[in-house]
């Protein structure tokens, strides 16, 4: 073998242990993140279980709830599965409010991980929970559904429920493991504020409809706030359609005054 195969071999046995070498402090330095996050965590005691039916619709790399069963913060359920505390599920007859707090301190908090393109084939009748709960309104902030209303992701929807039952802390420890947690609390500080401080379900339907009510109220003054501008043909034509229609339904009427 020639001196020059010979350095060429050397220079690619030193390159391979070098990307090696790369790729395991990568791998060492990803798990000193991870177990650094594990005692974080672990610093940090949920006071009340946390729980999720994974119904395996959703895509687990965007799957909030997937993340936050990685991270160890909440617990799969399966399907006939009976939970004894507060569950989020399209079944509950009535909107999560502050009474519910012993319920979430004493038995802790779940919800449905499923597709919300999906939710009419969804087994929610598989669903076995104590006390099932609806969210009043409120705007999702998470990549997917960013700026929809009520299309909340399932650390959304955990979230909400803790604050509106008295556990703020908790709901930001969880939305804080998501670099947009932070946009669903500003999105609707409003709301969560006043949902927090009711007395009961009754009042959370009033606040939210009085929200509604004055949101589409908005809409209307700024619609009306708008500069008047020229007519297009297409408006001009069935401003004269119309016109057609009620100079008909005028005679018509004349019409039948003259027979009576």
């Amino acid at each position: 073998m020639s001196a020059r195969k010979k350095n060429k071999n050397k220079m690619m046995d030193r390159r391979h242990r070098r990307v090696l070498g790369k790729e395991e402090k990568y791998r060492q330095e990803r798990d000193k993140s991870d177990k650094e996050e594990s005692e974080s965590e672990e610093e940090w005691p949920i006071p009340f279980p946390v729980a999720m039916w994974d119904l395996e619709q959703c895509d687990p790399k965007k799957c909030t709830g997937r993340k936050l069963s990685r991270h160890g913060l909440i617990k799969t359920l399966r399907l006939n599965t009976r939970f004894s505390g507060l569950a989020l599920t399209p079944s509950g007859t009535q909107c999560v409010n502050p009474m519910d707090r012993n319920i979430v301190q004493d038995f802790g908090c779940a919800v449905v991980d499923c597709s919300w393109a999906r939710i009419d084939t969804t087994p929610i009748d598989q669903i076995k929970a104590s006390n099932s709960r609806l969210l009043p309104f409120l705007v999702a902030a998470n990549p997917i559904n960013y700026g929809k209303a009520c299309k909340l992701s399932c650390v959304e929807a955990i979230a909400a429920a803790l604050i509106i039952t008295g556990f703020p802390d908790v709901a930001n420890y969880y939305l804080d493991k998501f670099s947009w947690g932070h946009s669903f609390l500003e999105l609707n500080k409003e709301l969560l504020e006043r949902y927090a401080t009711c007395k009961d379900a009754k009042e959370i339907i009033a606040v939210q409809d009085d929200f509604i009510a004055n949101a589409r109220q908005e809409r209307l003054d700024r619609q009306e706030a708008l500069p008047d501008f020229p007519p297009t043909d297409t408006e001009s034509d069935e401003e004269e359609e119309e016109q057609k229609d009620d100079d008909v339904s005028e005679i018509n009427k004349k019409l039948q005054d003259v027979k009576t």
